[in-house]
């Protein structure tokens, strides 16, 4: 990783998984680290072992739950009087077994991977733009391939049949189709600002264990231990997404081995489905409506 020192970033979804060991990587390299999680005492935690971990790095804590609109639009009033940011990494996520819906009515796994994200990135764009150097990465998954359909349909809407893994899977196709989609629109508007993806293959991680039930988190307990590669390895691609000098706009970050599912970080090829501009255009425009964020980009790139 290149030498960080004046960056500032901000990391979503740090008090486990893949989170933590990228805030600490960032810190290590000298970067100044925004933390934001859901969980104040569980962020407080964080914070602390982080520090202890990394003497003379600088940490600071958002409350931010992305399940929640108003709470994100807080965290980003909260972000603004840190002037300019070189770094946003979308982590956080969540997953699901039964059907739930977020604070303001929409389906968990859409409204926390894909609404929360989207808003949040929309409040934070002209400081990210500001720094001149700025990075936006979407954390995205391999499940997004199981996704059938781009993530058109109302999200208030309960479906007659009701699956996690579609759900998931479609949650994550709108980070990617987020992602490339920014990405087209900030070079159309000249915007230095760059928008990238990254997914950690098959990473060990509390996601897998905190939403299925019990007999199926035996299952993937197992699978962790047996297939899955640690969190730290799994932080890579996004890491490599955040820091690599030369990385272009629109580049896709997940690990060299076999399925994409473990290894270290190379660029990988998205499907077609998640380079569709007519879909990513619909759900823009869906994601604008409903999180009331617009993205303005005929306005000149803030200095």
């Amino acid at each position: 990783m290149p030498d960080l020192s004046g960056t500032r970033a901000v990391v979503t979804g740090v008090t486990s998984g893949i989170g933590t060991p990228t805030a600490a990587s960032l810190a290590e390299a000298g970067a100044e680290v925004i933390l934001v999680g859901r969980s104040a005492p569980k962020l407080a935690a964080t914070r602390a072992s982080l520090e202890a971990a990394i003497p003379g790095a600088r940490f600071t804590e958002i409350i931010a739950d992305l399940a929640d609109l108003s709470s994100i639009r807080k965290a980003g009033e909260k972000l603004a009087e840190h002037g300019p940011l070189d770094l946003l990494i979308n982590n956080a996520g969540v997953l699901s077994t039964t059907y739930q819906t977020t604070v303001d009515g929409y389906e968990l796994h859409m409204g926390t991977n894909h609404f929360g994200p989207f808003l949040l990135t929309g409040l934070l764009i002209n400081q990210l733009a500001a720094s001149g150097r700025g990075r936006v990465v979407t954390v995205a998954s391999l499940a997004y391939r199981l996704a059938r359909e781009a993530p058109l349909a109302d999200p208030r809407r309960r479906p007659t049949q009701y699956s996690m893994v579609r759900a998931y899977g479609a949650s994550k196709l709108a980070n990617l189709l987020f992602a490339f989609e920014l990405d087209r629109r900030l070079k159309a508007a000249g915007w230095s600002l760059i928008s990238v993806a990254a997914h950690p293959g098959y990473s060990a991680t509390n996601l897998q264990l905190s939403g299925p039930p019990l007999h199926e988190r035996l299952m993937m307990r197992l699978s962790n231990r047996l297939v899955a590669q640690s969190a730290e390895m799994g932080a890579l691609p996004l890491l490599y997404a955040a820091t690599a000098p030369d990385l272009q706009g629109g580049s896709y970050v997940g690990p060299d081995g076999v399925g994409e599912m473990r290894g270290h970080p190379v660029l990988v090829q998205a499907t077609e489905r998640a380079h569709d501009e007519e879909s990513a255009r619909h759900l823009w425009d869906i994601s604008e409506r409903l999180t009331g964020v617009r993205y303005d980009f005929r306005t000149p790139m803030p200095a």
